[in-house]
């Protein structure tokens, strides 16, 4: 059923009247443009289509568009400044914590999740969070480092 559906991305309004059961990840990348959100497996299994919805870090292949009525949705466009990177970008960067680079947003966002509700997580609560975003290349231990790296930048102790 064709409802029409009114949230926000990326600190933009959005309003489209569109199927309500059409999941996240289509309407982001096919009619908003969003090529950020990857679609890797459309099971749940991968973690490339990696969105917060209010902050939460939720998989958009499995979102129908109906569940972010009225909520804020950020994708790996809108977590940088104008001008700089995120300090998880960053550290995604200097660690070299991507090869491919496809699984790269997913893993930035729910990364950035876990920052949000967790400043300060220790190496084993990273792993914990991180276990369902899978990175093919093998760089999960770069990417562990970048989070660490991270979660000091932005504030979190040393751990």
């Amino acid at each position: 059923m064709t409802e029409t559906i009114n949230f926000r991305v990326n600190n933009k309004p959005v309003s489209l009247s569109v199927d309500e059961d059409r999941m996240l990840l289509w309407v982001l990348r096919s009619d908003l443009g969003i090529t950020g959100v990857k679609y890797g497996c459309g099971e749940a299994m991968c973690g490339a289509c990696t969105v917060l919805m209010d902050g939460e870090p939720v998989l958009s292949c499995q979102t129908p568009v109906k569940e972010v009525q009225g909520k804020d949705i950020i994708t790996i466009e809108g977590i940088a400044g104008d001008e700089d990177l995120h300090p998880l970008q960053k550290a995604f960067t200097d660690h070299d914590a991507l090869q491919c680079g496809f699984c790269t947003p997913g893993m930035v966002l729910k990364a950035y999740g876990l920052l949000l509700k967790n400043p300060r997580p220790t190496r084993d609560e990273i792993i914990q969070e991180m276990d369902e975003n899978l990175c093919r290349c093998g760089a999960h231990k770069r990417i562990i480092q970048a989070i660490q790296t991270a979660a000091r930048e932005m504030g979190g102790d040393k751990r």
